[in-house]
């Protein structure tokens, strides 16, 4: 490691192996967290995958846990503004000297090595670096992708929890709801608990078989929680009570009734129906079921008010059905360019939405032109690329505005 290397340059090196690609298997990252000394942690894990709801279920379990008195790692993917927010202890975090020297060291131990390790096997191997060093009680994991392949299925786990399960990522995970079941379901342990939200018949299915091979129970989490929830919309009392259900099958894990209300309340989770300023609304749905969650959530929170919707999505998602989904709460839209090759240009888009709406269409010339204005019942929604541009356009405006005054 060069002592005068920068937390940019870090990332510099880093974000340069993306151009390895998306490889789905567990012998490079096996080998890579058994160079770094950490394939098995002291920690208890807490593994959890699934279609939607995944961040929101592991930082409602994180918050609980650090609120219940333990040390917490939360590993997750992707971040909105900054890649520190992938990585956090106590609900802090990974400060930026501390991100450099674990990405320096990870680049030495894999300097020769014939066949590098993608990106996402990287940040993992980091994270679980970072976690080791501070060393925390309990880690809880978010998947990439999938399950069975995902790097983070490497790391042992004491409980496997499934999210609500849909389409997506089908050019990896399968082109049946039963294929992509069977693949996020594949986390289950040899003998370990496993947990899942109520589920559609297929998938239930494929959930039961997985349980089998791995000789395990696993429990449908069907019941709500009641308690005040830091998050907004009527889903997360679903994704609380999976979060308290995989705590609770931890081993030891003890939390009295004011810690687990105080978790439940202080939670905190950027781009979930987060309301950003007074009904304006920023939600990184980008897949049908949940784009119905977000219109759902809109409709119990403003009923019949339509919203002025921000919108951008990826060309590789399910954008017809979205739109259509979409379409009924919006009155008018705005569609900005944003800086990833991944999103749909808003002249494409424009077609699409055409299509799924009768409402005004407006595409500004730039994102800051779409942000200039945010009235009230605004809804800024789609791909985490869109927020996390606005985000930081926002942050950067709303300072630079203060400096002003």
């Amino acid at each position: 490691m060069n002592p005068s290397a920068t937390y940019a340059e870090a990332l510099d090196w880093l974000y340069s192996t993306q151009m390895f690609g998306i490889k789905l298997g567990l012998e490079g990252i096996t080998r890579l967290l058994q160079a770094c000394g950490v394939l098995y942690p002291r920690a208890r894990v807490i593994h959890v995958a699934g279609t939607n709801g995944k961040g929101s279920t592991c930082a409602f379990a994180e918050s609980v846990a650090r609120s219940a008195g333990y040390s917490t790692g939360l590993f997750t993917s992707p971040h909105l503004v900054e890649f520190n927010e992938r990585i956090r202890v106590n609900g802090e975090m990974i400060p930026d000297a501390d991100a450099a020297r674990l990405i320096w060291h990870v680049r030495d131990i894999i300097e020769t090595w014939e066949v590098k390790p993608t990106f996402f096997e990287l940040v993992l191997a980091v994270a679980m670096l970072y976690f080791a060093e501070r060393e925390v009680d309990i880690i809880i994991l978010e998947t990439g992708m999938g399950g069975r392949l995902d790097a983070t299925n490497a790391v042992p786990k004491d409980v496997a929890v499934l999210t609500p399960i849909g389409m997506d990522h089908t050019q990896y995970l399968g082109n049946s709801l039963e294929d992509i079941a069977a693949e996020k379901a594949a986390i289950f342990a040899w003998h370990r608990p496993a947990l899942t939200a109520p589920q559609q018949p297929e998938v239930i299915r494929a959930i039961h078989a997985a349980a089998q091979r791995m000789d395990t129970d696993y429990r449908v989490v069907s019941e709500e929680c009641e308690l005040p929830l830091g998050l907004r919309g009527p889903h997360q009392r679903q994704n609380a009570a999976l979060a308290l259900a995989a705590l609770r099958a931890l081993p030891h894990f003890l939390a009295g009734e004011a810690e687990i209300a105080r978790g439940l309340s202080e939670v905190q989770w950027p781009g979930r129906f987060e309301e950003i300023a007074p009904q304006v609304i920023m939600d990184g749905a980008h897949n049908p079921p949940a784009m119905r969650v977000l219109v759902h959530s809109w409709q119990q929170a403003y009923g019949t008010q339509k919203a002025r919707c921000i919108y951008a999505g990826s060309a590789d998602k399910a954008l017809d059905e979205v739109l259509e989904l979409l379409s009924p709460i919006v009155s008018e839209w705005v569609l900005p360019p944003v800086q990833s090759p991944r999103i749909l240009p808003p002249a494409e888009m424009a077609v699409k939405v055409a299509t799924a709406s009768s409402a005004p269409i407006h595409t500004p010339t730039t994102l800051a032109e779409a942000l200039d204005e945010l009235p009230p019942h605004t809804l800024i929604c789609g791909s985490f690329f869109l927020l996390g541009e606005a985000k930081a356009h926002l942050h950067h405006h709303t300072a630079y505005r203060k400096t002003e005054q």
